[in-house]
């Protein structure tokens, strides 16, 4: 099946560019562009949300963690991940936490980003290797938080989160450990409430610190 993508960036070199690494390295045969929030909202509203939505954090529209969500929640079948140049770890945690399926530095290269879009495409949240550099100031409360909720869970559940922390897909955790996607999907709403977080993407992100 043809992938169709949008790119939600006011920078147009970098638009440009985006698009022809969807289109070589993925294979992405409709590319469609927005310079502002509330344009990409429009075409996705018009031409349907496709399997790919990109977007900047920092263009015209865009309102942060709020948006992401208003995102994530209208078009629910589309695979949301930012690209930004904000590489500081409550950016980050943040977007995350409004449940995107991926976090890219625009700083990484072309092969890893392409690396890290088919991650997505597959069914694994991306989480950038800088979440685990903590920023000047930045308080150990999450971490010790995210720690003690982790020793509360139970070994089927330990082995749920071992296997999510690979960057598993709940139907692959069910294969690996030999049990229903339903039951995997209750583990995890069980990790979620212990971890004290909303999402697997935010779940994953604070236990790589």
């Amino acid at each position: 099946m043809a992938l169709r993508a949008l790119i939600a960036d006011d920078h147009e070199l970098f638009r440009s560019g985006l698009k022809q690494l969807l289109v070589d390295a993925l294979g992405v045969e409709d590319v469609r562009e927005a310079e502002t929030f509330d344009q990409a909202i429009e075409i996705l509203t018009d031409e349907g949300a496709g399997d790919l939505v990109l977007v900047d954090l920092r263009m015209p529209g865009m309102s942060g963690a709020e948006a992401l969500a208003a995102l994530r929640d209208g078009f629910p079948n589309a695979k949301i991940v930012v690209v930004s140049a904000w590489e500081e770890r409550a950016e980050i945690l943040a977007a995350l936490s409004a449940g995107v399926h991926g976090y890219i530095p625009k700083s990484l290269s072309a092969a890893e980003i392409a690396a890290a879009l088919r991650s997505v495409l597959d069914g694994r949240i991306y989480v950038p290797a800088t979440i685990g550099r903590r920023d000047p100031g930045d308080p150990v409360a999450a971490g010790n938080s995210a720690a003690q909720g982790e020793s509360k869970l139970t070994l089927r559940q330990k082995e749920v989160l071992n296997e999510l922390l690979k960057g598993q897909a709940s139907k692959e955790i069910a294969r690996t450990l030999d049990i229903a996607e339903g039951t995997v999907k209750i583990h995890l709403a069980a990790i979620y409430r212990a971890l004290g977080v909303r999402t697997r993407a935010e779940a994953i992100a604070r236990l790589k610190v």
